[in-house]
């Protein structure tokens, strides 16, 4: 068991250590040569206040749930620590009785065997593409399909890139649509490449498929394919663990706000902090960044047509739907459920994958400012979180082996639940 003064002898330790700051300019790429991806199971309160103190006292990277406040008794967490530290809090860790396995042993290895292809030039839909690539996709797809498919820019990221949309359909009268965003943080790359997949399966399925070509015909689909352009170049050029904005913060040398704890659901309360320093920094206000208040804007100048919100995240294999600020049950929670399951298990049905579901406060954990909750209290009903895979073998380290399966099983669902928005709303 966990004791007061094995957490006094780790912050008696933990004094002599040197830590040394990367300054967010630096023209080299970081690097994670030996950090490790641990999952631990917090058995106690104990348990929970030695992570707690560790957390303190060192970096952890707290991939699941998204910030060491959010622990709980009982439940599995995922965190990166660095290679100087993964020894002594593994020995710390076990001693503690508390249960725990290595899900990453070495995280850089994982970041450079996640490319299928060592050919990295033009776009591909089985590989991740930078933010050029993306957009450049955009242009071409657009102008290869205008009959099908239209670009706009909804606004310009705090460093000045475009953040653009796509709208596929069939083009003519008014339509009832279906907002559909990838790339809200910068790390989880599988999701701007399912939403590179979604606009390529429109295009090339429409006039084969009854059922897809059915619903571009009589719906609508607003593809954002990156949201956060400045974090996920920067996840590309210096920082593969990247997560927030890219804005500059006030009075620190921190940077970034976590977009999806910056919208205006519950802002700054459960599972958001107020340091900038945070992964989980809910800034200034909502709708601080760029990108989120673009996103917002456009939503609300379409809200009469948009019946649907659908964001793309990874990891952890959930469809999740509000709310996830407060553990109070949504008006339309019984549909939004057995939507979800059916959704979930028409997903599963193509490669077995499972995926659990439910409103996110209860299923995953709380947390307050994001977009799902936002569309909803904004009055899109059918407003809903994916989580893709995996399940933490990989993490945001999913490797391009896995990126076709992914798009495959998730379009199924989506599907589904578009189906259920053409004949419902």
């Amino acid at each position: 068991m966990c004791s007061q003064q094995l957490i006094s002898c780790f912050a008696n330790m933990w004094t002599l250590l040197l830590i040394t700051c990367v300054a967010a300019v630096s023209a080299e790429p970081l690097t994670y040569y030996g950090d490790k991806v641990f999952r631990v199971v917090p058995q106690t309160i104990e348990h929970v206040e030695l992570l707690k103190s560790i957390a303190s006292l060192t970096k952890l990277d707290f991939w699941v749930p998204d910030s060491v406040s959010l622990l709980e008794q009982g439940k599995a967490a995922d965190f990166r620590v660095g290679y100087d530290n993964a020894f002594d809090i593994q020995a710390l860790i076990s001693h503690s009785g508390m249960p725990f396995e290595v899900m990453i042993d070495d995280v850089q290895m994982v970041i450079e065997n996640q490319f299928t292809s060592k050919v990295r030039s033009g776009h591909s839909y089985e590989k991740y593409n930078d933010i050029e690539t993306i957009y450049a996709w955009t242009a071409n797809i657009a102008a290869e399909n205008p009959e099908l498919v239209s670009r706009s820019q909804i606004g310009t990221s705090y460093e000045g890139r475009p953040i653009y949309l796509l709208k596929v359909g069939k083009t003519g009268a008014s339509k009832n649509a279906i907002f559909i965003d990838c790339g809200f943080h910068a790390r989880e790359w599988v999701t701007p490449a399912f939403c590179q997949w979604f606009v390529k399966e429109a295009v090339n399925s429409y006039g084969s498929d009854p059922q897809f070509t059915n619903l571009l015909d009589t719906l609508d689909f607003y593809v954002l394919p990156v949201l956060n352009v400045d974090g996920y170049a920067y996840s590309w050029t210096n920082d593969r663990m990247w997560r927030k904005t890219r804005s500059l913060n006030k009075n620190t040398n921190c940077i970034g706000t976590d977009p999806n704890r910056n919208f205006d659901a519950g802002w700054g309360t459960n599972g958001a902090t107020s340091s900038p320093c945070s992964e989980v920094y809910s800034g200034t206000t909502f709708e601080s960044e760029s990108e989120t208040r673009a996103l917002g804007d456009f939503i609300r100048s379409n809200l009469s047509s948009i019946k649907a919100y659908l964001t793309i995240h990874s990891y952890s294999q959930m469809l999740l739907f509000p709310y996830s600020y407060t553990n109070k049950q949504a008006k339309d929670y019984y549909e939004l459920l057995a939507l979800s399951e059916g959704a979930v298990n028409t997903l599963s049905s193509l490669y077995g994958t499972i995926y659990t579901y439910g409103p996110g406060g209860k299923t995953i954990y709380l947390s307050s400012g994001g977009s799902d909750d936002w569309a909803y209290d904004t009055g899109i009903k059918y407003s809903f979180t994916f989580e893709l895979r995996d399940t933490g073998k990989y993490g945001f380290i999913l490797p391009e082996s896995e990126i076709v399966e992914t798009c495959e099983e998730t379009m199924l669902a989506v599907k589904y639940i578009a189906n259920h928005v053409l004949n419902n709303a």
